[in-house]
């Protein structure tokens, strides 16, 4: 064989598009404005009364931020959810780390907080309403409740995960209780304790609305039922759909702030693909 007939393999190389080479969020755009392209085209065989289309919900939606209702709606909304979700974020999760970490309290209070996640929260509101009246106090203790027990459950399952082996190096080095709960406990339960935080963003903004539908009718639930009752379905679509964005951004942030305090855990999901 001469050098001149001598030929060094080749890689084949992929040539062509890929969808996996696009970012997520390409992906996401273009799911989204699929949808609302096809939503679109169905405008004229839907039932203005029973339905709406984008543009005419955009519309309603420019016409209620001129005007102030949505922005009023909104503080009115959020307010609430946030001191109740909050309140279940920095008691869920020490709860959850204590029923985890201590059978004696699991086997004592463990059933209660199974029988509350198991419980119609909506079953209480009358109750709650001769509690705590119609106003703010008692929007706070619904949206606490709904958001409550999955923090606590998520929490709580993460400290049982934690391998025995780690908390054993811990206790043959001499730490404290306290030590390996911060040092060892707490950071291996982060993520699921992230994922709690997630989880109850949804159940929060539910209670929200449903928390404005049985109490004053306040709010973008208030809007919702106005505009329902009204008939004028577009401008019932709007408060609906800015709650969707709502729960989706909170969940992003909630995912950013995931990547700062677990950065292990992207790591460990990405060696996974």
């Amino acid at each position: 064989m001469t050098m001149s007939s001598y030929h060094e393999p080749t890689v084949a190389k992929k040539t062509g598009f890929s969808v996996r080479s696009l970012p997520s969020w390409s992906i996401t755009l273009i799911s989204v404005s699929t949808l609302l392209v096809i939503w679109e085209l169905c405008s004229p065989w839907i039932n203005p009364l029973f339905g709406s289309y984008p543009s005419q919900i955009f519309r309603s939606f420019i016409a209620m931020m001129q005007n102030g209702t949505l922005v009023k709606a909104f503080v009115q909304s959020i307010q609430p959810f946030l001191v109740g979700y909050g309140l279940a974020a920095l008691l869920g999760i020490p709860i959850g780390l204590l029923l985890g970490r201590y059978r004696v309290l699991d086997a004592a209070f463990g059933i209660y907080v199974t029988a509350g996640y198991a419980t119609p929260m909506i079953a209480l509101v009358p109750l709650l309403m001769v509690w705590f009246g119609l106003g703010f106090a008692v929007k706070v203790v619904i949206i606490f409740l709904l958001a409550f027990f999955p923090v606590c459950i998520n929490t709580c399952a993460g400290v049982k995960a934690v391998p025995k082996t780690l908390i054993e190096v811990g206790t043959a080095f001499c730490a404290s209780q306290s030590k390996i709960m911060r040092q060892i406990v707490l950071p291996a339960t982060l993520p699921y304790i992230m994922a709690g935080l997630r989880l109850a963003v949804g159940k929060a903004v539910i209670a929200m609305i449903i928390a404005e539908f049985l109490t004053a009718l306040s709010g973008l639930g208030g809007i919702i039922i106005h505009a329902a009752n009204s008939f004028r379905t577009a401008e019932m679509f709007v408060p609906i759909l800015l709650v969707m964005v709502l729960a989706i951004v909170l969940e992003k942030l909630l995912a950013l702030l995931e990547r700062i305090v677990a950065p292990w855990q992207r790591e460990i999901a990405a060696g996974g693909h």
